[in-house]
């Protein structure tokens, strides 16, 4: 299944007993996909998941499957690899080897014995994992088979970038990681993006692929200079804490909470966010 267009990473909405409040994943994951997203990511960093146990993070995995067969979209899961073997799952979304840095060759290494068990999306982002890597490693690890793409957040676009979008093989797709530079990077040749902030705003992110991808230039630029200010408002505070605020504010989760150690969002980023968003399926919302 080709990974094209902007995949939305689902935050995991809580009750106001602190429980996974299944029923507003399930709609959200619905509204997002009939708003146009292209597909689903579930336990990404987004939605998480080193908070929720074993059991809750099957159960949002098992939500995200049943809605995206439904809508014949894919899915990416994070977290865990093994999840990745559930019915209706598309890849396992893979981050670099963080903390211990093991250099390139074994970063290489590592995902050619992963891919050998599954299809892999691979998830570079050196800011949370310390290990940076070369155009060619980058390149190395595009060619890997079973490797069907990457998630690509480095917080520039710069030579390596570059060179990745000219040399990428075919099947493989690039999607962007940081949202704040998803236009640029669809504007030289990425296939789409995975999103947080297109949770808020998802018709709009979905233009912007679709912009960039049918050559209307101008309409993507102008839409990518909005929806950037649009993410960095969200990421005003940790990831997904603004996200959330602003879901609850639109009626679309039952309550803004995050799990320790995160902490939610002031009502200013809150406002900040809720302000600039677009309706956001807002008109399908339900008040709790």
């Amino acid at each position: 299944m080709a990974l094209n267009g902007i995949l939305v990473p689902l935050i995991t909405p809580f009750d106001t007993d602190g429980k996974v409040a299944l029923d507003a994943l399930e709609r959200l994951a619905h509204q997002v996909l009939d708003d146009g997203a292209a597909g689903l990511v579930a336990l990404g960093t987004t939605g998480e998941p080193g908070s929720l146990d074993p059991f809750e993070q099957e159960a949002v995995v098992g939500v995200a499957a049943t809605v995206s067969r439904e809508h014949g979209t894919p899915l990416l899961v994070g977290a865990r690899p093994d999840l990745a073997a559930l019915p209706g799952v598309t890849a396992a979304l893979s981050t670099v080897p963080a903390f211990v840095r093991p250099g390139e060759a074994g970063v290489i290494a590592h995902f050619e014995a992963l891919a050998a068990t599954m299809p892999l999306v691979i998830y570079h982002v050196p800011h949370r994992t310390g290990q940076a890597l070369s155009a060619q490693t980058l390149l190395r690890l595009a060619g890997i088979p079973g490797v069907i793409g990457m998630k690509y957040a480095t917080g520039v676009i710069d030579d390596a970038t570059v060179a990745l979008v000219a040399g990428m093989p075919d099947g493989f797709a690039l999607l962007g990681g940081d949202d704040a530079l998803l236009s640029p990077l669809l504007a030289i040749g990425a296939h789409g993006g995975v999103s947080a902030s297109a949770h808020v705003d998802t018709r709009s992110f979905v233009d912007l692929a679709t912009a960039w991808h049918s050559g209307d230039h101008s309409r993507a630029r102008a839409l990518g200079n909005r929806l950037a200010g649009l993410s960095r408002a969200l990421f005003a505070e940790p990831n997904p804490t603004v996200i959330k605020g602003v879901l609850h504010e639109q009626g679309r989760i039952p309550t803004p909470a995050v799990r320790l150690p995160l902490l939610a969002a002031s009502p200013e980023s809150v406002r900040h966010g809720s302000g600039l968003g677009g309706d956001g399926g807002q008109e399908r919302g339900q008040r709790w």
